[in-house]
Parts: C-alpha cells; sequence; structure tokens
C-alpha cells in the first residue's frame, strides 16, 4: 500500500513577522501549489532522491544556477531531518515502533525562494505519512513545533511557527504567540477563521528569482533580543494589526484589511532593509488600486483586491515585473 500525503503553501495575511517574535499573525494556506509525499513498506529504509538531489550537470553554469535556485542540499537533508525527528518525538514519549522500513520520495510544485514556506510543506507531509505508516497520533498544535524543530535544531534554518501551524491546520488561522504560553506549553494559541469571512484575495510571486534563501531575520533578531527600542515597538504594532483583523473579519469588515496591510508592510519597512526589486512590486500592485503587502520574507506579495477589473489590471502590471498573479484557493 503507498501512503500519500500532502501539505500546501501558505501565505501570511497579516502580523508577519511578528510571529518569530512573540507576536500575533493571521495566515491562509494556498492550496493553488503543494508538496506531496508518497511512502511505502520496503526492505530497508530509502530515500528516493528527486533531480534537484542530483550531482551531474549539463555545464558549470547549469550547476551555478541549480546552487543558486536549490541551495547546496536540495530536499533530502529535509527528509532525513523529519525522519530523525519523527523517531526522537516517539522515543521521548514512549511509543515504541514496529520494525518496519519504507521507501519515500517527495515532489513539490511550490514555487522555490518566493517565501511560500516549500521546505516546511515537504516536512508536514513528511510526518502525515509517518504518522500513517507507524499508526501514530501526535497532536496537531505540536505537530508544527517538531516541523519547526527540524529546520532550527537540525538544519541550521532560520523560521517561525506560523508557515508550520497554517500548514497543519490548513484554511485559515489566527495565531497568537504569546511569550508566556510559548514558554508554558511550547505552542500559542490557535483559532480558525471561516475563509468565507476573507476579503477577495490575490497572491502575485516573482518568477525570475534565483537567490537562496538567508538569515533572514538575523540583524532584527540581534535587536530585538538587545530589546531595540524601535524593533521592539515595531513588531508589537505589525502583531496589533493581525489583532485588528481578526476582531474586523468576526464583525463583517472585510474591506478593512485593504488598509491594514498596506501599514502592515509600511512598518515592515521601517526595521528591514527591503530590496527595489520587490518594492517596485508592492508599488506596482498598490498604483492598480490593490493592497500590498509580503506573504513571507519576499518574493511573493499577497493583498486586496475590489473587483475582476482590478483582478485583470494585476495580471497585466505586475507581469511587467516578471511576477505572475493567482487568485489563492484556501478551502
Amino acid at each position: 500500500m503507498i501512503i500519500e500525503k500532502r501539505a500546501y503553501a501558505r501565505a501570511g495575511l497579516l502580523g508577519n513577522p511578528s510571529d518569530g517574535f512573540f507576536g500575533k499573525t493571521l495566515a491562509i494556506s494556498v492550496r493553488n501549489f503543494g508538496a506531496s509525499i508518497s511512502l511505502y513498506e520496503s526492505p530497508e529504509l530509502h530515500i528516493e532522491p528527486e533531480p534537484q538531489d542530483g550531482s551531474t550537470f549539463k555545464s558549470i553554469y547549469h550547476l551555478r544556477d541549480s546552487v543558486s535556485m536549490l541551495g547546496y542540499n536540495g530536499g533530502i537533508p529535509l527528509i532525513k531531518a523529519g525522519i530523525k525527528k519523527f523517531g526522537d518525538y516517539c522515543e521521548e514519549q514512549g511509543i515504541r515502533l514496529p520494525n518496519r522500513n519504507f521507501t519515500v520520495r517527495y515532489r513539490s510544485s511550490i514555487p522555490r525562494q518566493v517565501g511560500m514556506s516549500g521546505s516546511s510543506a515537504i516536512l508536514v507531509a513528511l510526518f502525515r505519512g509517518l504518522m500513517q505508516f507507524y499508526k501514530v497520533e501526535i497532536p496537531l498544535e505540536i505537530l508544527p513545533c517538531l516541523v519547526l524543530s527540524c529546520e532550527s535544531e537540525e538544519l541550521g534554518i532560520a523560521a517561525g511557527l506560523q508557515d508550520r501551524v497554517i500548514q497543519c491546520y490548513e484554511g485559515c488561522v489566527y495565531m497568537n504567540f504569546d511569550k508566556e504560553l510559548l514558554k508554558q506549553r511550547g505552542y500559542g494559541e490557535y483559532e480558525r477563521i471561516d475563509p468565507e469571512q476573507l476579503p477577495k484575495l490575490y497572491v502575485a510571486y516573482n518568477t525570475h528569482l534565483s537567490k537562496v534563501s538567508g538569515k533572514v531575520h538575523s540583524d532584527v533578531r540581534a535587536r530585538f533580543d538587545r530589546g531595540d527600542t524601535d524593533v521592539v515597538q515595531t513588531m508589537g504594532q505589525i502583531a496589533g494589526l493581525a489583532e485588528q483583523a481578526r476582531t474586523a473579519l468576526r464583525e463583517g469588515r472585510p474591506d478593512d484589511l485593504h488598509d491594514l496591510m498596506n501599514q502592515n508592510f509600511d512598518l515592515r519597512c521601517t526595521i528591514y532593509k527591503v530590496s527595489d526589486t520587490n518594492k517596485q512590486l508592492i508599488n506596482a500592485a498598490r498604483a492598480c488600486g490593490a493592497s500590498a503587502k509580503f506573504a513571507g520574507s519576499g518574493g511573493t506579495i499577497i493583498g486586496t483586491y475590489r473587483d475582476d477589473e482590478m483582478l485583470n489590471r494585476l495580471f497585466v502590471e505586475l507581469k511587467k515585473y516578471n511576477a505572475r498573479v493567482i487568485r489563492p484557493y484556501i478551502v
């Protein structure tokens, strides 16, 4: 029997990047793109490599472009880290796994290096596959923490909980990463929001990016840890926008998200250095009358639009900046 599991791309609606700084966020899963895991029993534990995991290239330029887009390791380290953490969790919980091995392969349609969390989607799908294969139940609120630990502890990737929470819960979720909550129980407060309450949303991502994600939060993290007033206060304001959006959606005021999303990006710019490429994308979308902010750490933007005429303008104008526009499929 082949086990097939899937997890989807995500987009931060409001509050990001405060999720890594004890803040609050609102996020959606973007089912237009996903990562899938196939897993079946075999005599030995075997990880099947994808083409991007190989070491054969057409030329030195092919190697250069591959490393620029995919990094040096492809997806194999993610799979290894996920399997290790799953085994660690079971051992810590006193769960004795049966003596069964498996072969696992992964595939992903999530655009790379544009901040839609392709790496964590692979891990979420992997954990779902391992849970079914070994008949192990991991509480939903704990699963995002395990996925995050694979990346942060095992692979040294700077990341926050938001992406893993929305990919585990799916749909639309409001998250409160209160410091005391995280300290007491290791996870935040997660509340599902009916996607039907959301305004009309578009997502646009740059199709010509070729830079591997790096330490996006490094400088701001150091300043936050030092108690830098500007960073601490700005993160608090950004987190407050997610809370305002949650209230607006509850009260049937989805149009309020237009201004809140613009404020989110403008506040971010006061503490982060944003590239001209990303600013051009934001400004082009706003010139069409739409709101615009980062869906993640850059490369992809998200915003609200009024009607089909405005959406068509976004298609045309953002294409000039090498961006593809989609309407996110959430449910």
